[in-house]
């Protein structure tokens, strides 16, 4: 995986776990995924890349589906809470059964 679809997934992350407002502590973890990509970013800069512009296209254009899923990749990373972890995968099972 290439620089930028890791700093892709982080940020879907981002948005995914922002998607989790039933959780009582989002903000904290919001916090937590946030200092991890900045430090992504500061370890592994990527040359003519735009940040900010890919941000908000993955915002905008990634299906919450992914989001979640991103979220899941990252929590695990950072050791998030597992009752939020749960909370997500629940929210996929639901996403996926509305199909």
């Amino acid at each position: 995986m290439n620089l930028e679809d890791q700093y892709r997934y982080l940020v879907g992350a981002y948005y995914g776990v922002m998607e989790m407002d039933e959780y009582p502590l989002e903000v904290y973890i919001l916090k937590q995924v946030e200092d991890y990509i900045k430090d992504f970013v500061e370890t592994n800069p990527i040359p003519n890349f735009n940040y900010q512009k890919e941000a908000e296209e993955i915002e905008s254009n990634r299906p919450l589906k992914t989001k979640l899923q991103d979220a899941l990749l990252v929590l695990n990373k950072i050791d998030g809470p597992f009752d939020l972890i749960l909370m997500i995968n629940e929210k996929i099972k639901e996403l996926q059964e509305e199909k």
